[in-house]
């Protein structure tokens, strides 16, 4: 059978043809799913910017499903599920994400820091730790490791706590000298607390490992407060009130402006050991210091224990009160100087008194500087924000 050419010359440009619409075809859809993702992208970006999550949700959703290779889409999808507190959501996401063969390695980091922050938010600590720890040598190293500084203090493992802390601090990335001295206060507080309530000793527990810890954190922190009263606390547990008392005289050279704290226990300890006029001129130094600034209603407190405990007469002690009150008015100081004053209608004293006592409460507080924490005890860290030395040693009456 004789091949005929014609057929050939007929057939080539008909292949072509077709192949050719074939193409334009391809290019066709090709273009109108490029201009249907932006769109619904753009779609997203504008309810996102008029708050309108659900509908931002939805937008980003559709445009995923055109295009599920665009990890910047999978990125503001997981975020919104993250902020609606949809956080299963945006663990799948991510995950989505990090399972991807050909994710290149930014953001493989990004998605592995997202991940973390999912883990987070959800609760779930043990896992969020193993994911912020696959971000050790990465972009986001640092951020990792203030993060489980974080998670560790909220957990209280303070051994934990100080093995970042010092990580970060060799690497240069800041002072947590102050933050060191404090886990290692924390650290002795717990083996006070469980000694006092009985629990059996460690084994291998060297009975003197709170004051070991305390003079650490001294060392760590030489001008931080808590040490030193902390370890003043440790030897009035031991029935050593003088070496307590000459611990406390250490800290106007160091922290002076914590004096307050501890002025009244400095009084106390003063008298125990019969350096009350050594207390009383520690005080009266603070003052002096202050200037013109009227002095802590706590120091005014304690100066009159200390005069009382002289044997000065307690109407000429009270009379601190009234110089107190000179220098900055104070509804406290007044209310503790009329509670043992006498006058004409005796019989109402005690329903004024406890009026002006109910109303000067509220300014006896202490206020966290970061969050606004109000709290009637003195925290070393807020139970409101978590951050270190946050609460000024003073009243809220005296801010």
């Amino acid at each position: 059978m004789q091949f005929d050419s014609t057929w050939f010359l007929i057939g080539l440009p008909l292949a072509f043809a077709l192949g050719w619409l074939a193409s334009r075809f391809d290019l066709r859809q090709w273009r109108l799913e490029n201009r249907q993702a932006p769109k619904a992208y753009f779609k997203g970006l504008n309810y996102l910017l008029n708050e309108q999550q659900d509908q931002a949700i939805d937008a980003f959703i559709e445009a995923v499903q055109r295009d599920p290779d665009t990890s910047e889409l999978h990125f503001a999808l997981g975020n919104l599920f993250r902020r609606r507190g949809e956080y299963e959501r945006a663990v799948r996401v991510h995950e989505h994400l990090l399972s991807r063969a050909d994710l290149p390695a930014a953001d493989r980091e990004r998605a592995q820091h997202a991940l973390a922050l999912d883990f987070i938010k959800a609760g779930l600590i043990d896992r969020a730790e193993d994911a912020l720890l696959k971000l050790k040598d990465t972009r986001y190293a640092q951020q990792a490791a203030l993060t489980l500084l974080s998670i560790h203090e909220r957990a209280r493992e303070w051994a934990k706590a100080g093995e970042i802390a010092r990580q970060l601090q060799t690497q240069g990335q800041g002072d947590f000298s102050v933050r060191l001295a404090h886990y290692l206060c924390e650290q002795a507080e717990a083996l006070q607390r469980k000694k006092a309530k009985g629990a059996a000793p460690t084994p291998g527990t060297d009975p003197q490992a709170v004051r070991q810890l305390l003079d650490e954190a001294i060392t760590q922190a030489p001008n931080a407060a808590r040490p030193r009263i902390q370890l003043a606390g440790w030897f009035a547990a031991q029935n050593d009130p003088t070496r307590a008392f000459e611990t406390l005289l250490q800290l106007p050279a160091h922290a002076p402006q914590c004096l307050p704290l501890v002025a009244s226990e400095l009084v106390r300890l003063g008298v125990a050991c019969g350096k009350v006029d050594q207390a009383l001129a520690t005080l009266e130094g603070y003052v002096q210091a202050q200037g013109a600034h009227a002095p802590s209603i706590d120091v005014t407190d304690a100066i009159v224990q200390a005069l009382a405990a002289q044997g000065v007469p307690p109407d000429h002690a009270r009379e601190r009160y009234l110089q107190h009150m000179a220098q900055e008015p104070s509804l406290i100081a007044a209310a503790r100087w009329l509670a043992h004053e006498t006058f004409a209608h005796e019989a109402a004293h005690p329903t004024v008194q406890h009026t002006l006592d109910h109303a000067a409460r509220p300014l006896a507080r202490y206020r966290c500087a970061a969050c606004g924490f109000e709290t009637r005890g003195y925290f070393w860290q807020c139970p409101g924000c978590q951050t270190w030395e946050s609460f000024p040693p003073r009243r809220i009456e005296e801010l």
